[in-house]
């Protein structure tokens, strides 16, 4: 039986078959001014962290929406001329629904993000695009997580290119980066196994878990809090940099373990102070980053990538850690639970 740490050591291998694959004329996407995402879970943490890259890559403005939510309250934006609906599994009952309500009265046109082109999603949208990363069966998607964050960059690749926004030189020199980040895969998984064996005892002690990220990495915070929430089972918040400023830090006490989110860019150094500040009053303030730093409690990945394409490479240590942590407490991640729990609450068709 496969598991999760199975499924991440396969991301590299995974994701460089899906961008050798890259064809940028496949989907129409020329035109696409306005573009709605709907997904729910790991599904939309992977487009809060695709979102930042989209924008700044094509001339498009991205709005995620959860859909249960959007479809019983939500009102969709006249300038919308695209829908993706993204579902690893392809069967978000939510999702599936939320598309054939937003397009009963108007045409718009809409693409399905999944997995499993017979899935039941893909009944309800004009094109599927499919992950190219197989059949993921441990339900803490990991490899499948990073599938749809590249997926979704590489969609407003095609986005930029069909309207003219980038040429071809552009457009291999953005390859180039992605490539680049993904070749790396295997090296940060490395280093995070590094950092848990060094920081192992601290971390299995931990009972409440923060993480705290800005920009791109805001989707990277909130897929540590789901994974986290999934496979440890405690306390487990991922929360936007300034958002946390503004009442959540009133909680910290000595039973909190904080994980602050680095890149090298001019919010650097706010996160800094505020991880300075809090030090003194929680269990462990530990750093994940891209940057060389040799310091104690810090994940330091050397590597130099842009900040829209570093969501790739800094949720690989919280999937990482997620299973050590989880399994060293005891959690047995192959036991399932709440087996009947789609069944009754028809979360998945």
């Amino acid at each position: 039986m496969e598991t999760m740490l199975d499924y991440i050591n396969q991301e590299q291998e995974t994701l460089e078959s899906i961008i050798e694959s890259f064809d940028v004329a496949q989907t129409d996407v020329k035109h696409v001014k306005h573009c709605l995402i709907l997904a729910t879970g790991s599904s939309y943490n992977a487009c809060l962290s695709a979102k930042n890259y989209i924008e700044e890559t094509a001339p498009v403005y991205v709005q995620i929406e959860e859909p249960f939510n959007f479809l019983h309250y939500g009102k969709i934006d006249p300038n919308i001329d695209l829908i993706i609906a993204v579902s690893q599994s392809g069967k978000s009952t939510s999702t599936i629904q939320a598309v054939e309500k937003l397009t009963q009265t108007r045409s718009i046109k809409t693409i399905a993000l999944t997995s499993d082109a017979k899935s039941p999603i893909t009944k309800v949208v004009d094109e599927v695009v499919e992950l190219n990363m197989g059949i993921e069966m441990v339900g803490f998607v990991t490899k499948g997580y990073l599938a749809t964050v590249l997926n979704l960059m590489l969609l407003g690749l095609r986005i930029a290119y069909q309207n003219e926004s980038v040429d071809q030189v552009k457009l291999k020199s953005e390859l180039s980066e992605l490539k680049n980040a993904i070749r790396q895969i295997n090296l940060v998984i490395e280093k995070t196994n590094e950092f848990w064996l060094k920081n192992q005892a601290d971390l299995l002690a931990g009972s409440r878990f923060i993480t705290i990220g800005y920009g791109p990495n805001l989707g990277t915070a909130k897929e540590f809090e789901t994974k986290f929430t999934e496979t440890v089972r405690l306390p487990s918040q991922g929360f936007e940099l300034e958002a946390y400023m503004h009442g959540p830090y009133l909680e910290a006490n000595g039973n909190h373990s904080l994980f602050f989110i680095e890149n090298d860019n001019r919010l650097h150094e706010r996160s800094h102070i505020l991880k300075t500040y809090l030090s003194e009053y929680v269990a462990a303030c530990y750093t994940i980053t891209t940057s060389a730093i040799s310091e104690p409690k810090t994940l330091s990945l050397s590597i130099e990538t842009p900040e829209k394409i570093s969501p790739l490479l800094l949720v690989i240590p919280f999937q990482y850690l997620a299973y050590q942590i989880a399994t060293g407490k005891g959690i047995d991640l192959n036991k399932r639970i709440f087996d009947d729990f789609d069944q009754v609450l028809k979360s998945k068709i």
